[in-house]
């Protein structure tokens, strides 16, 4: 199990909470069985004891996805097994993942975000232009709450006009910014500069010097967008999908999306293509003399 674990870290690239997901559905699943992992002998499975963990798990109510998350697991380990020789025969080969309704994709509206980013404040005020532009760059680049508090000064260039954002695997990709956003950038970073003593290389700091942390960047995004949004998720992936959505209905190609977003694959983005049928709704009403 535990070179199985070290597989998928530092072969595939997964991030730290991924793997612990897999250590943790792999000893949900030996508990069943009443094994410990040292125990664990993959010949004496049989499929039948994964069924029945499976009707245990959705006894206990487990959620659809989660039940599908964790014989995922089961699936990708035993194909670990096969490949390096640790077993012969796959036992999870029969076992249907149970289907799952993906929730569409929540986001907020153009003029919430104009509501929120063209609010007046104090320029002098570090806490509030940082938290400011936090809220602008999450919706002007779409990038997840680990890139942002991840950024580095030396990530940003404004000559260019871009940024260079780790995401996940540590895949690297360069994400184009505006003229106003690259302004914004510039006055944080002086202002930053007089403000914080430190000589942390993190972008986006607290008044202590020290980097932020997901907690509090999720808390001024919530709090923040709770003023003008009744949506009941006001996190900052809930920007990343209003950055999607408004490309997209915008008529920027899905590959480009993708790019951008960091996507590995065209699946991924195509969950942001429903919010443009609205869009198109309005414009069929519009141009068409029957459809009214």
């Amino acid at each position: 199990m535990n070179e199985f674990l070290q597989y998928l870290q530092y072969e595939k690239n997964y991030s730290s909470h991924t793997v612990l997901s897999y250590h943790t559905d792999l000893i949900q699943f030996f508990d069943f069985l009443e094994i410990t992992p040292e125990q664990f002998q993959p010949a004496a499975i049989k499929p039948q004891q994964i069924q029945m963990w499976v009707l245990h798990l959705m006894n206990n109510q487990v959620f659809a996805r989660t039940l599908s998350r964790k014989i995922s697991t089961l699936k990708s380990f035993w194909r670990f097994l096969l490949s390096r020789g640790y077993a012969s025969l796959n036992p999870t080969l029969k076992i249907i993942l149970p289907k799952t309704n993906k929730a569409l994709p929540a986001f907020f509206k153009e003029n919430e975000m104009a509501s929120v980013l063209d609010d007046q404040f104090l320029v002098n005020q570090y806490d509030r232009v940082r938290d400011r532009l936090i809220l602008e760059l999450f919706y002007m680049t779409g990038i997840r709450l680990s890139e942002l508090i991840s950024l580095q000064d030396k990530d940003i260039d404004l000559g260019e006009k871009s940024i260079r954002v780790i995401g996940k695997r540590n895949k690297q990709r360069v994400i184009p910014i505006g003229e106003t956003l690259c302004q914004n950038i510039n006055s944080y970073l002086k202002l930053r500069n007089e403000t914080v003593a430190t000589t942390n290389e993190y972008f986006f700091l607290r008044e202590n010097g020290k980097p932020m942390y997901p907690k509090m960047v999720y808390n001024i995004v919530h709090n923040k967008m709770t003023e003008v949004s009744s949506l009941h998720k006001r996190s900052p992936h809930v920007l990343r999908h209003t950055f999607a959505t408004s490309l997209l209905n915008g008529g920027a190609d899905i590959n480009a999306v993708k790019e951008l977003l960091g996507h590995s694959s065209l699946a991924a983005t195509q969950v942001y293509t429903h919010t443009s049928f609205e869009e198109l709704n309005n414009i069929y009403k519009q141009a068409h003399p029957r459809a009214n």
